[in-house]
C-alpha cells in the first residue's frame, strides 16, 4: 500500500519531527509512506471570511496538485465521521483488499480545507470533535496507521 500524508505548512518542531520519523520507520515493513507538506497561505492574524475562503482556495491548490487521479482521497476534518482505531483499520484493510492501493490521508491548514479538497475527498474522518494543531495531527495520524496495521495482522502494540 502506499500512503501519503499531505498537509499544508512545514513541520518545525524537533519533537514532532523525531516521533514522525519513528513511526515511519516502524510503517516500513508494512506500507510505504510519504509525507508531502505544501506551503501555507501568508495571511495576516484577522481576516475576513472572503479573506478566509481565498486562503483556503490557494492551499487547497496546492494540497489538489499534489494527488493523482487513481487516489483514494481521506480528509482529516472535525465534522468527519468519527473513527476509532479499529474502524481506521479495516478500512485500510478493506481499500488494500479492493484494489485501492494508492491512499491520500489530507490535513488542512489552521483554517481548514477548501471546498475542492473536500468534493475531491473520497470520505471524510475526524480523530475527534477536538480542535489539534494541524502539525500535531500529522503525528497523531502516523501512529493511528501504524497503529492500524498493527491490528489488522494481529500483533501486539494495540491496547
Amino acid at each position: 500500500m502506499n500512503i501519503s500524508i499531505v498537509s499544508v505548512g512545514k513541520l518545525k518542531e524537533k519533537y514532532l519531527k523525531l516521533g514522525i520519523d519513528e513511526y515511519l520507520k516502524r510503517l516500513g515493513p508494512y506500507a510505504k509512506v510519504e509525507i508531502i507538506e505544501v506551503p501555507d497561505e501568508k495571511a495576516p492574524e484577522t481576516l475576513s471570511d472572503q479573506e478566509m475562503i481565498m486562503v483556503k482556495n490557494a492551499e487547497g491548490e496546492r494540497i489538489l496538485a499534489k494527488i493523482g487521479q487513481d487516489v483514494h482521497v481521506i480528509a482529516m476534518a472535525i465534522e468527519g465521521k468519527a473513527v476509532s482505531s479499529e474502524e481506521l483499520a479495516k478500512n485500510l484493510d478493506q481499500l488494500a483488499t479492493y484494489g485501492k492501493s494508492k491512499v491520500a490521508f489530507v490535513i488542512g491548514g489552521s483554517l481548514g480545507l477548501s471546498d475542492a479538497v473536500m468534493k475531491r475527498a473520497n470520505e471524510k474522518i475526524s480523530f475527534g470533535k477536538i480542535t489539534y494543531p494541524h502539525q500535531l495531527m500529522k503525528l497523531v495520524l502516523v501512529e493511528q496507521i501504524y497503529r492500524a496495521f498493527r491490528i489488522n495482522r494481529g500483533e501486539p502494540y494495540h491496547k
